[in-house]
């Protein structure tokens, strides 16, 4: 079993946690520090040892940060861990903060009017976070590069972590890396930049075709590598973590240092080092200033090259969501047919691994399954543990979020099921996020869009009942790599225009607090769309579903749907019986047959 459902942070240990800081910062005349969620990498997930946030707040979600004062604390989360924070947090003593909404230096200048001098980790933030954070600091705060206190606090830290490197077929990777180091670093010479450094784990393991297991639910290793403008690459990695298979497939152009000796190698760097201000750490920059050496901010050169997934990448993820489907309703078979009346969210969890499993190839799962039923499927990031599973009841809503981490392709999907017989209004709500759905699957596109244009087609049924939902429609997904990947997003804040080739998920969904949850979600590759007879515009994008898991029609409100609508979800239904009824068990296979009848 690769989940787990203990509780990792308790509310209980926040007050003498924080009790300990705020000492800290008065015998240190520190007005405030920073305590991030990120690691020196930048990864939304993290290993046990860079858990800072949790063990001090108790708060384990994905993204958020803390200041602490002599006096207060403020836990900054986004819309999804509103009900969340609450519930992990000891409210005494920590005051949850609406971000973005309220900014850092805001809320600084508000907790502390005087000013003062405010202590952050180099290691732990951007060059973008701090320079954001500086510009909105009045006169009288001094911003002060400082290891954060916490490392000296947490008596048992667990330590770095050691996970084994290994190779990524060429068949799947689809191109050698020499090939992408050769490209990259002509990118380099291009832009007159003698090298750059790579902290971002995901990036260096499609850069090097070798996936790690030092992060849970993360194929990566914790790594950082140099690009030199003649392809050269120093990774910087714990020796131990390679075999002799990994040593010869990096070859003699991929020279290996010890991990901390990137910090000294950073600074000595002779010539222009770029430096991505949005995911390298700042103490990179800083050490550089120091030295006198040239640095350069731009982009990380792995980023979008990464994220324009070639054909084998994209044939393999294929392969890999036909698999997951099969395994998807293998689950919902028994979801259906064989399920326990006294069935709880960590069984649904349990069965929902068991079928995944029963693939033969399952190497993780992709995070952690949200399965919130009731009101705990209005809880967009809900984890279940001991102390909150509940048993599913009649006229309950289950939000089912989940996948696979395989060697050919990472997996995402999610479903939303009736539990006994599904209320009007759940009917009417679920069929909004549906027609939301099915608007993004039909999208077409001129090249040049990015996902702040698309965004709002999703909610537009949602939004002319003066309803909607705080999370992003969509974020880029990785092959065999991270669940989470950018710099796509179909978001209304994201900027990048969609390529051929970028994966995303596709989304929407509705919440209503203390009673249900609504998601529904696909994954879908930016594709060229075939021109239709009669138009005039040329270079249309599309998006090709990859999931195909048929969607509930015991919540759609088939009224509500209009032709268009029914008849992609028809097509989609038929897709789901061609390509994954070879695959089922007996059982499986009439299971599908039958929830997939024609509207």
């Amino acid at each position: 079993m690769f989940q787990s459902f203990s509780e990792t942070a308790h509310p209980d240990q926040g007050p003498p946690r924080l009790a300990a800081l705020q000492a800290h910062l008065k015998a240190h005349d520190i007005a405030a520090t920073l305590i991030p969620r990120a690691d020196i990498h930048q990864g939304e997930y993290v290993a046990p040892g860079d858990e800072r946030l949790a063990w001090l707040t108790g708060f384990t979600g994905s993204a958020g940060f803390c200041i602490v004062t002599q006096d207060n604390a403020g836990v900054f989360i986004d819309g999804r861990y509103t009900e969340q924070v609450r519930a992990q947090v000891d409210m005494r003593v920590f005051t949850p903060v609406n971000w973005p909404a309220t900014k850092p230096a805001a809320w600084l200048k508000e907790a502390l009017p005087e000013g003062g001098a405010v202590t952050y980790d180099p290691r732990l933030h951007t060059g973008a976070e701090i320079e954001k954070l500086r510009e909105g600091l009045p006169t009288g705060f001094t911003l002060s590069p400082q290891e954060t206190p916490i490392d000296t606090l947490w008596s048992d830290r667990p330590a770095r972590p050691e996970g084994a490197i290994r190779v990524q077929p060429i068949d799947l990777a689809g191109e050698p890396h020499a090939s992408k180091r050769a490209r990259l670093a002509d990118d380099l010479v291009e832009a007159d930049h003698n090298g750059a450094l790579i902290t971002l784990p995901d990036a260096i393991a499609w850069l090097l075709n070798i996936r790690g297991s030092d992060i849970p639910r993360n194929p990566i290793p914790q790594a950082f590598a140099l690009l030199h403008d003649d392809a050269r690459v120093t990774l910087f990695v714990d020796a131990a973590k390679l075999d002799d298979t990994v040593r010869a497939h990096l070859g003699n152009d991929v020279a290996i240092a010890p991990y901390d000796a990137v910090f000294e190698a950073a600074e000595a760097f002779d010539g222009t080092l770029r430096l991505d201000k949005s995911s390298a750490p700042i103490i990179f920059a800083q050490s550089r200033e120091a030295a006198g050496r040239n640095t350069a901010w731009g982009e990380d050169p792995c980023l979008l090259p990464k994220s324009r997934k070639n054909a084998a990448e994209i044939a393999a993820t294929r392969a890999a969501h036909l698999r997951d489907a099969a395994a998807m309703c293998e689950f919902l078979t028994w979801f259906d047919e064989d399920r326990p009346a006294t069935t709880t969210e960590i069984d649904i969890a349990r069965k929902l691994e068991e079928c995944r499993a029963a693939t033969g190839a399952l190497l993780d799962i992709s995070f952690d399954t949200i399965a919130g039923s009731g009101p705990h499927g209005a809880l967009p990031h809900y984890r279940v543990t001991e102390a909150t599973n509940r048993q599913l009841l009649d006229g309950d809503l289950l939000v089912l979020d989940s996948g696979g981490q395989y060697e050919d392709g990472t997996t995402d999907i999610t479903r939303t099921l009736p539990v006994g017989t599904p209320g009007a209004d759940e009917r009417v709500a679920f069929t909004r996020v549906l027609q939301g759905m099915i608007a993004v699957s039909r999208l077409r596109w001129p090249a040049g869009y990015a996902g702040r244009d698309l965004d709002a087609l999703a909610r537009y049924p949602l939004w002319l009942a003066d309803q909607d939902y705080a999370h992003g429609t969509g974020h880029g997904v990785g092959v065999a790599l991270c669940v989470h990947e950018g710099p796509q997003r179909l978001s209304k804040v994201s900027e990048v225009p969609f390529e051929p080739g970028m994966i995303v998920s596709n989304e929407p969904g509705y919440y209503r607090q203390g009673a249900f949850g609504i998601r529904i979600e696909n994954i879908v590759v930016v594709t060229e769309a075939t021109p239709l007879p009669g138009g005039d515009v040329t270079g249309k994008l599309c998006f090709e579903t990859l999931n195909f898991v048929p969607i509930d029609q015991r919540l759609i409100d088939v009224g509500m749907l209009s032709q268009g609508e029914r008849d992609w979800l028809n097509d989609y239904h038929a897709q789901c019986r061609d390509k994954i009824t070879p695959l089922l068990s007996k059982q499986a296979a009439e299971w599908l047959n039958r929830v997939t009848a024609s509207l």
